[in-house]
């Protein structure tokens, strides 16, 4: 008998990604699955349900995971969802116990083993399962082309019959993989760019995509391969030599963001209100608040004489790859998890422990424990 996978239809507002996309059906029948889709579980991100060839179509969303061993998605399903799988089931998806601590109930009545694809360790040997990598690819890369087509001028140097136009100035904060990217689809676009981050050891990447390095002084790297809260004294510092790169930009791209934290704030109103007439901010932080003074997440605001575009959920707007990406993701974490057609889930697995956040009716991760028992870290 094969393993029964269920993909969910996406039905947040801003979500039109879905968690598995019909070129590699192939590969789950290879893993010994059989497939079941939620009706109309892709249209959103361009594939139709007869794309899915082998799948079976199931409208009702309980219904497709009530007999289901595996339960893939993007973002975390409903409580509803959560109590009508089978018991022992694996769910993998975005969690983030953080905005959604009511699922940690019902995962754990049910013994679901919740694989929360935001805490997939940073480490070599799990980067195929990085799906916060994979789609913040994407959104570095869709940012300087959302903030080309809102400024009153153009990236590239262009020379004309009648003169030269210069080439913009695109200043990235925060080098991550968002940033990197951004950073690169810029230069290719053919801006003047420069890179920040509080990690010193980013200069050489920055350097590598064609960008000059913004050095403050300040060294803030942190555990885990983020940053750490700067000190006041360390702030005020880096925000004085900030100051000059900002308002010297005509495109500044802000890519700071850390899961389920408040968005670090990188850019005050002063330094926005004395910005370029026509400079763009594209804020990649604004579902954890924004990196500058002044957002407003989903929506796009004048500050001075500057606009702040705030987009969410940005993967999305580019929903077929991400879509292609984040199924690979899953399909690598299932490799990991399913041995001769059967769950095997090795606990001894560092990639496994880490990712896993319910498993036999406990909450394994003791930031989503201190959620449910009430404790201040």
């Amino acid at each position: 008998m094969s393993l029964k996978i269920a993909v969910l239809k996406e039905v947040g507002s801003n979500e039109r990604r879905v968690a598995m996309v019909p070129v590699l059906v192939k590969r789950l029948t290879k893993l010994g699955a059989s497939l079941a889709l939620q009706t109309g579980a892709g249209v959103a991100a361009g594939f139709a349900d007869a794309d899915y060839v082998g799948a079976t179509t199931v409208d009702d969303p309980l219904r497709v995971v009530a007999d289901a061993d595996i339960v893939l998605a993007v973002q975390a399903p409903s409580a509803a969802v959560i109590a009508a799988m089978k018991p022992g089931a694996v769910l993998a998806s975005f969690v983030y116990p953080q905005k959604h601590a009511d699922l940690l109930e019902p995962l754990c009545e049910r013994h679901i083993s919740a694989f929360a694809l935001e805490t997939v360790p940073r480490i070599s040997r799990a980067q195929a399962l990085d799906a916060l990598s994979s789609q913040a690819t994407l959104a570095g890369y869709y940012a300087p082309l959302l903030g080309a087509v809102h400024l009153p001028r153009i990236l590239p140097m262009m020379t004309t019959a009648v003169g030269s136009l210069r080439a913009a100035r695109v200043l990235v904060m925060g080098l991550g993989v968002a940033g990197l990217q951004a950073l690169a689809t810029a230069h290719r676009l053919g801006a003047i760019t420069e890179g920040y981050d509080v990690r010193p050891e980013t200069k050489e990447q920055a350097q590598s995509v064609g960008a000059k390095f913004v050095d403050t002084g300040v060294d803030g790297r942190g555990e885990g391969g983020y940053a750490r809260e700067l000190t006041a004294e360390e702030q005020a510092r880096t925000q004085d030599a900030l100051t000059l790169h900002i308002q010297q930009a005509d495109l500044v791209i802000t890519t700071a963001n850390v899961p389920g934290r408040t968005a670090p704030r990188l850019i005050s109103r002063v330094q926005i209100e004395g910005m370029k007439p026509g400079s763009v901010i594209v804020d990649l932080a604004a579902e954890s608040g924004g990196n500058c003074e002044g957002t407003v997440p989903g929506e796009t605001t004048t500050v001075g004489r500057a606009t702040i575009l705030a987009p969410l959920n940005v993967p999305s707007l580019l929903a077929q790859h991400a879509s292609e990406l984040y199924a690979k993701n899953l399909l690598s974490l299932l490799d990991l998890i399913v041995k001769d057609g059967a769950l095997s889930l090795d606990l001894g697995d560092e990639v496994v422990a880490g990712t896993l956040l319910t498993h036999a009716g406990e909450i394994r991760q003791p930031a989503a424990r201190r959620l449910v028992e009430n404790v201040t870290p």
